[in-house]
């Protein structure tokens, strides 16, 4: 879901960057967390930050060294799909455990800390998956102040048979003898459930008491708190070399422009290249929002008809992304070449592209993950990131401290090919996108009518290359399909669908189809992810 700066979403060529390393802010406490390969990994790091402490995710390879080199207060192992007997299964490195911090391990994590220091780990009869109950016998530290039966998630098949000798044994759960424990002596602490997921009720609670109460964490820290280090540190990078930003008018791009002009003021130039493939009204509403409430300079570039002649013909998904980028890069350049001796790109790269693209180390290449659309390797900039360190939830929160309307910091995430891949299996003409762009307004102002908008992670309309018979007036009509696509989501990973009032779903259905003379059908699509995804291209 491209919601960067430039979007030309998933374009046809990625270039290689050796970005720098995410810098944490200063005067802030951290807890360093290594990756394992679990599924929840990327959230443990953002459930630490929503307890007030600024976290990193890591690989589990980059040593102990490079962790004492960021001084964090606690160190937190994370869960993965391996056993720890398997060949080739990651390894804790023992250094961890002489660095002088407490250590959490989580499913996989306490099983590496169970197996490293005396424990017994053995492959289970009988798996561990979902929610599953947990009793627990001595609270100890980690879960003093807890229930002692209560609801937890678990995915795990190894399980801990026996803790450490020294450790105490703290709770098990349906399927697992030790489901958690610790050393309070060693500052080592293990549990096999998942504290990071809402399944999880009181997950939260244990986080919190391994932050506070064993790391002694000033849990303080906040995004919005980073803007004005942000805005020291874009100065002290830029000087006062010309920036430009490509702006497409979601979350990422506009905080991250209104954060660069805050620190740099008229040296930024926004370009935004409307290519026609925005919802209705879109366009006029970035340009008036960026000139008039913002006076960020803005050059608007009027491209839809260049690209509806490069999607001419064009039905295939993938096809119409790579014509798309290309295309956008062209316009880009053309652009950014017209303001003359610009030094730096404006970037909107959050964290989750980062980790996603396997960087955060400061040695690992990190590719542009589809923020500037695929910009080529000899585009001779500089990259300006000040989102680098924050996940999308923290980008929102740095919106609303910097004044953005709530409608845009809210905005729901865009794919960054626009409305072209939501004309499923034809081309993307005029014709369609102009039943599709009205479509989607009529479903955008009732869920907003409906109080809505922010319950949805999406909501939008697909218009396949479909026509069916219908009665209108009793006359013959043979119109367009309308499907209606809305879904709940923590972070677009999974997905459910949403489960909206009937009496909403039958007035879009028949507004659309009484407004929208080329419609005569509206569908519902009840597909959750998996095994389907959000979008249908």
């Amino acid at each position: 879901m491209a919601d960067h700066l430039v979007t030309a979403a998933t374009a046809a060529t990625e270039f290689a960057d050796e970005s720098a390393p995410v810098e944490r802010p200063t005067a802030v406490d951290e807890v360093v967390v290594l990756d394992y390969g679990g599924q929840y990994s990327q959230l443990i790091a953002r459930r630490v930050r929503e307890c007030g402490v600024f976290s990193e995710l890591l690989p589990h390879h980059v040593g102990a060294a490079e962790v004492r080199r960021r001084k964090p207060k606690g160190l937190i192992l994370s869960g993965g799909p391996a056993s720890v007997y398997a060949d080739g299964a990651p390894k804790l490195d023992p250094e961890l455990l002489e660095l002088g911090i407490p250590v959490l391990g989580i499913c996989y994590g306490m099983q590496l800390l169970a197996l490293k220091l005396g424990g017994r780990v053995e492959g289970a009869e009988v798996g561990e998956f979902g929610r599953s109950q947990l009793t627990v016998r001595d609270p100890g530290r980690l879960l003093a102040e807890l229930p002692a039966e209560q609801s937890c998630w678990m995915s795990h098949r190894d399980t801990v048979f026996a803790a450490p000798p020294g450790f105490r044994e703290l709770a098990s759960s349906t399927e697992s003898p030790v489901a958690a424990f610790e050393s309070e002596e060693r500052g080592v602490y293990g549990i096999q459930f998942h504290p990071e997921v809402v399944h999880t009720p009181y997950g939260q609670d244990v986080l919190k008491r391994f932050l506070g109460d064993v790391c002694g964490c000033d849990m303080q820290w906040s995004a919005a708190s980073i803007v004005e280090e942000q805005v020291e540190r874009i100065r002290a990078q830029v000087g006062d070399a010309k920036v430009i930003c490509g702006l497409s008018g979601g979350v990422d791009s506009s905080v991250a422009a209104v954060l660069v002009h805050k620190a740099i003021g008229d040296q930024l130039t926004c370009i935004f290249v409307d290519h026609g493939l925005m919802r209705k009204n879109e366009g006029d509403q970035v340009v008036a929002a960026f000139r008039e409430q913002y006076g960020i300079p803005l050059v608007a570039v009027d491209a839809e008809r260049r690209f509806l002649d490069k999607l001419r013909g064009v039905t295939e998904p993938e096809a119409k992304r790579k014509v798309i980028g290309a295309e956008f890069i062209r316009v880009f350049e053309e652009e950014a070449a017209k303001i003359g001796d610009a030094k730096y790109l404006v970037q909107g790269t959050l964290y989750s592209d980062v980790i996603e693209s396997g960087g955060g180390t400061g040695a690992a290449t990190i590719k542009s993950h589809h923020n500037v659309g695929g910009l080529p390797e000899d585009l001779e900039f500089e990259l300006v990131e000040p989102l680098r360190s924050l996940f999308k939830d923290e980008v929102r929160a740095v919106g609303a401290e910097l004044g953005l309307p709530e409608r845009l910091v809210w905005r729901q995430p865009f794919p960054g090919p626009g409305l072209a891949i939501r004309v499923v299996g034809g081309e993307a003409t005029k014709e369609r996108l102009d039943v599709l762009r009205d479509a989607d307004y009529i479903l955008q102002d009732e869920i907003r009518k409906a109080g809505l908008y922010r319950d949805l992670w999406q909501s939008f309309c697909v218009l396949p290359d479909v026509r069916t018979v219908g009665v209108q007036g009793d006359e013959r009509t043979y119109g367009y399909v309308v499907v209606i696509r809305a879904v709940t989501s923590d972070d677009a990973m999974t997905a459910d669908w949403a489960r909206l009032p009937y009496d909403l779903l039958e007035q879009i259905a028949s507004r659309m189809i009484n407004e929208l003379r080329e419609v005569n059908r509206v569908v519902l699509d009840i597909t959750s992810k998996p095994p389907g995804t959000i979008e249908w291209e």
